[in-house]
């Protein structure tokens, strides 16, 4: 949608501002540009997602700029007053609580109403959670899908990931420390207990965490350990080897022939005995494809 600016009281320059799309640490303060602390330094205004926080980070660089909130729930009421602000011939800097701007993040809208009213929008490159995680993985990184936070509800989180297990290409998640273990069970219940997979947790923080194992050991690694659950989380998952993915398409078949004539339990752990898969996790399997 677009944003109207034609209220009463709003001053249009005939030269409209800019808009710059500033990366900020996600993390270690001095991963940030010297050419963003110029921009931020430069602007009329800070647009921050939570401006408690990212004003500890201004004060940190020294920086003084009057600042504007934009977050998920006033985003619509405060692009308007960004656009205002811009036709009025101000520049203003968006950032967000960590990282690169609109990645899982508030401004998208925000974006598109500047382009649509002819106000140019600057990128001002740097630290990414996402590109980070992937670029220590070890995991191919030609070819790969972002898919962000996954639904919070366990049986909306497992239909998502079903439309995924087949992909081939290396898969990226944010998690949070509330939901990983959730997250990673269901993981293991779609792809399988042996998918290679990568946690990276607290990336450039002092406690930096990056595991590469099969997806049931990570699960196995944080149950046990507390200090694995905290923090921020990026999970990254191989894509399907086309070998592996024709077994577990064997083993779906099997399941659903069995759910045609026996309660979901009796056919998970028939189907359990003769795949020699362990049971809970064809259990698992058997809710998604029940729910089909």
């Amino acid at each position: 949608m677009g944003f109207r600016v034609s209220e009463v009281g709003i001053e249009v320059s005939n030269a409209a501002g800019r808009l710059y799309i500033v990366a900020t640490p996600i993390g270690n303060r001095d991963d940030i540009t010297a050419r963003a602390v110029e921009i931020l330094r430069s602007v009329d205004r800070v647009v921050a997602e939570d401006t408690r926080h990212s004003g500890r980070l201004l004060a940190h660089l020294t920086i003084n700029r009057p600042m504007m909130s934009l977050h998920e729930h006033n985003e619509a009421h405060a692009a308007q007053r960004v656009i205002g602000h811009l036709l009025k011939g101000e520049s203003l800097a968006l950032i967000s609580d960590a990282g690169t701007p609109l990645i899982s993040d508030p401004g998208y809208p925000l974006v598109r109403a500047c382009r649509e009213q002819g106000i140019e929008v600057v990128s001002v490159p740097g630290a990414s959670a996402l590109i980070a995680a992937l670029s220590v993985s070890g995991l191919p990184t030609d070819r790969f899908r972002f898919e962000g936070f996954l639904p919070r509800r366990q049986q909306a989180r497992l239909a998502h990931l079903e439309t995924l297990r087949r992909e081939t290409v290396t898969l990226i998640f944010y998690e949070s420390s509330h939901r990983v273990t959730e997250a990673l069970s269901d993981l293991v219940a779609v792809f399988g207990p042996a998918r290679p997979a990568v946690l990276a947790r607290e990336l450039t923080k002092l406690h930096e965490t990056v595991r590469s194992a099969p997806l049931a050991e990570l699960l196995d690694w944080v149950a046990a350990d507390e200090n694995q659950r905290k923090g921020e989380f990026v999970l990254m998952l191989a894509g399907a080897e086309v070998d592996a993915d024709h077994s577990a398409s064997d083993i779906d078949n099997l399941l659903a022939i069995l759910l045609e004539e026996l309660p979901l339990k009796q056919a998970a752990s028939l189907a359990a005995r003769i795949s020699g898969e362990k049971k809970n996790l064809l259990y698992q399997r058997a809710l998604v494809i029940a729910e089909r």
